[in-house]
C-alpha cells in the first residue's frame, strides 16, 4: 500500500516530500526540471500556444521544461506558436538569477549601517538624502 502526501507527485524526482510553491516544474511525467514554459491549445483554430511561464498554474495547461518545450510538436493539422522563442537561453540563466535575488534577499540594502534619526536631512525633489557630516 501506498501513502501519498497531499501536494506530492510519486513520479517524480523528490517524491513524498512538499512541492516547492515557488518553483514548478514540467508536467512532462517522470520529468522534474523546472518549468520555463506554459503550453496550452486553441482548439477552434487547432492551435497549440507555447509562452513564458504563467504567473500562476492553471487548469487545461501545461508546465514544460525548456527541453520538451523546444522539442514539442504539434499533431498532423495544428499549428504551434510560440510566443517566447528563447526558452532555452532564459533557462541557462534562470539559476544566475536565482543566485542575484538570493544575493539580495539575505543582506538588505543598507543593512549594517545605523541611521541617527537627529541628523540633518537634505531635501532635493522627491529623493531624500540624509548626510554623513562625521
Amino acid at each position: 500500500m501506498t501513502t501519498r502526501t497531499p501536494g506530492t507527485n510519486a513520479s517524480r524526482p523528490g517524491a513524498g516530500r512538499p512541492a516547492a510553491p515557488s518553483a514548478r516544474r514540467c508536467s512532462r511525467t517522470a520529468c522534474g526540471k523546472t518549468a520555463v514554459a506554459t503550453l496550452t491549445y486553441v482548439y477552434s483554430d487547432s492551435t497549440a500556444v507555447l509562452g513564458p511561464l504563467a504567473t500562476y498554474a492553471e487548469p487545461h495547461t501545461y508546465d514544460l521544461c525548456a527541453d520538451h518545450a523546444e522539442r514539442l510538436t504539434a499533431p498532423r493539422g495544428w499549428e504551434v506558436v510560440r510566443l517566447a522563442p528563447d526558452l532555452l537561453e532564459a533557462a541557462r540563466h534562470h539559476d544566475d538569477l536565482d543566485a542575484l535575488v538570493d544575493a539580495v534577499r539575505d543582506e538588505p540594502r543598507g543593512a549594517g549601517r545605523r541611521i541617527d534619526p537627529d541628523a540633518p536631512a537634505v531635501r532635493r525633489s522627491h529623493l531624500r538624502v540624509i548626510g554623513d557630516d562625521k
